[in-house]
């Protein structure tokens, strides 16, 4: 990646709605190069989608962040247990005294519930921290 693809994904994370013209006018390219790297930027799966972001009023259901720590040697053995659940959006293996950041949204607190019971059953998990999303500004 270049000057040119880094500052087109910065566009596109300020605006991915943004057209191919604001960009090329933007980073200083023809349109037709803008678009054929923004290809390749997405077959080699360094952009991996587009997706719209409602404020969390907007949203249905509940939203969490579970902390999670675990006993394994490496975050990787227990990811295979949160990529069972549907619901989970992100995951991130972060510092500090927990090990992994994972953002849940699912369509009712009773299944939130659940989802984190499944967690605690499983073995190499040792704490879990809940903080349910109230509101979003930013």
């Amino acid at each position: 990646m270049d000057k040119f693809d880094q500052h087109i994904i910065e566009m596109l994370r300020l605006n991915a709605r943004a057209s191919i013209s604001s960009i090329a006018e933007q980073v200083s390219l023809s349109r037709s190069s803008v678009t054929e790297r923004i290809k390749k930027l997405e077959h080699r799966n360094i952009i991996k989608g587009y997706q719209v972001l409602l404020t969390e009023s907007q949203k249905d259901g509940v939203s969490v962040y579970f902390e999670i720590q675990h006993q394994c040697a490496r975050c990787s053995e227990v990811i295979p247990e949160i990529k069972k659940i549907p619901e989970v959006v992100t995951c991130h293996g972060i510092t500090g005294d927990m090990d992994l950041l994972v953002f849940v949204r699912a369509n009712s607190m009773q299944r939130i519930h659940e989802i984190r019971e499944s967690l605690d059953a499983t073995n190499d998990i040792v704490k879990i921290k809940t903080h349910v999303v109230m509101s979003e500004w930013i």
